[in-house]
């Protein structure tokens, strides 16, 4: 691994704040209850797994850190708000932040990674009952 653990989630973390006008950012999560209306739209990334698979003589050991992102949304109980709309723009603005390069295809973290990507299922609340939208979006990040 050429470089840290945290040098990576530090890469990560500091592409996705900007990708959207969020109000709260942090690497510590928070539950959506205890943001704020006012705090919101707010982005949290949070460590998971990590995994390893045996390389040979001729390749290395592939590492694999996991983490999730929690997106949470605000936008009141205007019964003409679609609660979804927001949240959508955000989940696009998170995609192309994750966007491989023309060449490769891969978001390497500015070279720190192999390649990091959005995979699996992304559970989404809307907010449709109290206009508090919420989604977890998994990410694995390959290392070299």
């Amino acid at each position: 691994m050429t470089a840290s653990r945290e040098a990576i989630y530090q890469a990560l973390f500091a592409l996705l704040e900007g990708c959207a006008p969020f109000k709260t950012t942090s690497r510590r999560v928070k539950l959506w209850t205890d943001v704020n209306p006012g705090e919101k739209p707010a982005l949290f990334l949070a460590q998971r797994n990590q995994s390893y698979a045996q390389g040979s003589t001729a390749t290395p050991q592939a590492v694999t850190l996991k983490a999730d992102i929690y997106v949470y949304t605000n936008v009141g109980k205007d019964p003409n708000t679609v609660p979804a709309t927001q949240l959508n723009d955000i989940l696009d603005a998170v995609d192309n932040a994750l966007k491989g390069d023309a060449m490769t295809g891969n978001q390497t973290l500015g070279g720190k990674v192999h390649h990091c990507w959005i995979e699996g299922d992304i559970m989404i609340d809307p907010g449709d009952l109290d206009g508090d939208g919420v989604a977890v979006i998994p990410v694995k990040i390959l290392i070299p």
